[in-house]
């Protein structure tokens, strides 16, 4: 895609400003690094670090009828929320496999706010509206109105927590609720893709790069989607395209805990048993990538996922999906441009946060 027809978040030029190199990604043009990966991984594991995230999708669902609707068009249990609480969830796809993986906030009575990859923002809202009828639910594309910063790593609310009116330091693990944070009106979400204890900031778009600059100001380094899928990676956090989507069975993977007992849209295949199982699995010095595919006993058994030499481990790591019978053996083989590599089996995540 050229980079004239990429989207731009509204800190792009602020991203320019620090150095970023930017890189085509979901439609988007975003910084993949400014200082450099390794340190910006590092930043995050073992301090704190800020992503730009506004290329997410927001979509807001008010009205009598909004629970029901996202009741109906999602398998984990959104009458469980409150006021101020968020959960991950899916849209699950009726025929199979998933639309999106996605949060759900409740920021009121009868009012939540949705947010979806950035690359799956129009496949989404399409899919949502086609299932709406019906139900007496006010939906809202508020994915440009949000500028989305993630703050994150062990220090995130100690260190923000210096410049908000709010408590971040006893705020519980997927609460969410508005602040000042350095001036602007805010909601602090305490979720992440990372691994690390942090916060995602949402303030309205027109303040967005004002936020940033302070935050910047104050000794927070930012960091790209280099590091982002690192920090990810290493947390055996899945990614929508590579261990989720509609061709893959979404209960491959260690989230069955997502899905509940109830009637939802998708419910029928999502009962079918996988045929997969992901994986995680440790190399010694050969880094992989997607595709390429994993060998047991000389026979094609499944692919890599995702895959990248771990900061924090210092060895390559990836994820890949492979036939169930062949998921409990300890040693698999990747190959690599022709040639087999040894892979060790190993549980995921690969990295726990201290």
């Amino acid at each position: 895609m050229e980079n004239q027809n990429l989207k731009r978040t509204p800190l792009h030029a602020a991203h320019l400003r620090a150095g970023a190199r930017m890189v085509p990604f979901g439609g988007w043009d975003m910084p993949v690094q400014y200082a450099g990966l390794k340190a910006e991984h590092q930043a995050v594991r073992e301090n704190v670090g800020m992503f730009d995230v506004s290329h997410m999708g927001q979509f807001r669902f008010r009205g009598p009828g909004a629970l029901d609707f996202l009741q109906h068009v999602t398998p984990n249990d959104v009458s469980k929320l409150k006021p101020g609480r968020a959960h991950y969830n899916w849209l699950p796809a009726e025929e199979g496999g998933l639309v999106d993986d996605i949060y759900i906030y409740q920021a009121g009575e009868q009012d939540y706010l949705m947010v979806v990859n950035a690359g799956n923002i129009a496949k989404d809202w399409a899919h949502l509206q086609a299932l709406a009828a019906g139900y007496d639910v006010q939906m809202t594309d508020e994915s440009d109105d949000w500028v989305l910063i993630a703050v994150q790593g062990p220090k995130a609310a100690a260190t923000l927590n210096e410049f908000t009116d709010a408590d971040l330091l006893t705020a519980k693990r997927n609460s969410f609720f508005p602040g000042r944070l350095l001036d602007h009106d805010v909601f602090f979400a305490r979720t992440g893709y990372t691994g690390e204890d942090g916060f995602e900031v949402f303030v309205k778009a027109p303040e967005g790069e004002a936020l940033w600059d302070a935050l910047l100001a104050s000794g927070i380094a930012p960091a790209g989607l280099g590091a982002r899928d690192t920090l990810r990676l290493e947390a055996g956090f899945p990614l929508y395209g590579h261990e989720f989507s509609e061709n893959i069975h979404p209960l491959s993977s260690t989230y069955a805990w997502v899905v509940k007992d109830k009637p939802y849209l998708g419910r029928t295949k999502m009962d079918e048993a996988p045929r997969q199982k992901l994986i995680g699995l440790k190399l010694d010095k050969i880094p992989v990538r997607e595709g390429y595919p994993v060998m047991l006993g000389g026979e094609n058994v499944g692919v890599v996922t995702s895959g990248s030499t771990s900061p924090t481990l210092g060895h390559p790591i990836a994820m890949a999906l492979v036939d169930v019978d062949a998921a409990d053996a300890s040693a698999f083989e990747v190959e690599v441009r022709g040639k087999r590599h040894p892979a060790e089996r190993t549980e995921l995540p690969f990295y726990k946060a201290k």
